[in-house]
């Protein structure tokens, strides 16, 4: 009989989980709600693949980072877990053939954004789907991002009447007591069990630099530190310019901001993964699934 300390052996050769890891996938099997506050790489994608391993059905996953979601179905997949990310660029054919591939040929995680949640396409091919779970990973977007930068966070809550018996896990690795609740009230969630881990993590530090020059910092600090990188900049021009002027200076650099094709922003997004090439300079669409509905 598989258990979650199975499934976890299976897929991921863990032998034990980490603290509170497996009070939370208790509590999803249980049919809870569950509120989870974890630090970065405190493990949160566990707390819904686990469980959504051991039941029947799709389990929704809600994310606004396309790196992450892609990073996510590639991990799974790698793994012999059945993953698709609906992402932007996929025709109406294409997505029909995607959700029978959900309903029939037995994958277990759904990634889309919470914009494609607003088509009303997607809103009735999810109603066909026999949902096991469904995960909001980055939920602190719904109260600190929802209001002005990502407003269809604030729509997520329409997965309750496609899917009414399923519950839901909120994930987020930065939140106030307040976001907590304002992620509660917007998801309409009864009965939530919130866990909670320290955030403290000796390996990180934030620096703040005052500059008048800030190219003549990026080529310092690029001298110094060798590890990937993003650079975020204010428009698509910037992503060009500063580029161009890293790669000139000798550096691999590449860029990707909104405007261009899903072909370019795939092979830029690859060759920074692969560290092919290593400094990323973008607008905020790197990463965000900024996408019209259909």
């Amino acid at each position: 009989m598989n258990t979650a300390t199975h499934i976890l052996k299976k897929y991921w050769n863990h032998d034990a989980f980490r603290e509170p890891q497996q009070e939370i996938i208790e509590a999803v099997l249980a049919k809870n709600n569950v509120i989870a506050l974890l630090p970065t790489g405190g493990g949160k994608s566990i707390c819904f693949q686990v469980p959504t391993l051991l039941q029947e059905g799709v389990c929704i996953v809600v994310s606004p980072l396309i790196a992450l979601m892609q990073d996510q179905v590639r991990n799974l997949t790698n793994r012999g877990i059945k993953a698709i990310a609906l992402t932007s660029g996929i025709s109406q054919d294409d997505m029909i053939a995607l959700f029978d591939n959900l309903r029939f040929g037995n994958y277990k995680f759904l990634y889309l954004s919470p914009e494609r949640l607003q088509s009303t396409f997607i809103q009735e091919k999810i109603k066909q789907l026999k949902v096991s779970l469904i995960a909001i990973d980055e939920a602190h977007c719904i109260s600190e991002w929802g209001h002005d930068f990502r407003p269809s966070y604030r729509n997520i809550n329409i997965l309750k009447e496609l899917q009414p018996n399923t519950n839901f896990i909120a994930l987020t690795a930065s939140a106030t007591k307040e976001v907590l609740e304002d992620i509660s009230a917007s998801l309409e969630l009864n009965n939530v069990q919130v866990f909670k881990k320290s955030f403290y993590r000796d390996n990180l530090a934030y620096q703040l630099f005052f500059t008048e020059d800030k190219l003549h910092r990026l080529l310092q600090i690029f001298s110094k530190t060798k590890a990937p990188a993003i650079v975020y900049v204010a428009s698509r021009n910037k992503t060009k310019e500063i580029s161009k002027f890293l790669t000139v200076n000798g550096f691999s650099a590449s860029y990707y901001h909104g405007g261009l094709t899903s072909n370019e922003k795939q092979e830029a997004f690859e060759n920074w993964m692969s560290e092919r090439t290593p400094i990323m300079v973008a607008t905020n669409a790197f990463g965000m699934e900024l996408i019209k509905t259909m």
